[in-house]
């Protein structure tokens, strides 16, 4: 038998994640010289991407696969997938 706490029965959304992120930066010398304001750490509503000394660190565990990423990535520089079936995020109509 499982047990639910509440924490689980309120929850609106939740992640399950894969081991092999489905969010790829094709070139970080991209990131480096040609988007100086780095708008992808601006944008993301689930704070994926972090600039971190010279490189772009991706969080994609909590990504809310919005695609904004790709869509607003002014050098077309992130590479967004579909999550393999079963992960990614759950979302629940509260």
């Amino acid at each position: 038998m499982s047990v639910t706490t509440l924490e689980e029965k309120q929850y609106l959304l939740r992640f399950k994640c894969d081991k092999k992120s489905h969010l790829t930066i094709l070139n970080h010398d991209v990131c480096a010289t040609q988007c100086p304001d780095k708008l992808c750490t601006l944008f993301c509503p689930g704070e994926v991407y972090k600039w971190e000394g010279n490189r772009m660190q991706v969080g994609y565990e909590g990504c809310h696969e919005c695609g904004s990423c790709r869509i607003g990535c002014p050098t077309e520089n992130i590479k967004w997938e579909y999550p393999k079936g079963g992960h990614g995020i759950i979302f629940r109509l509260a």
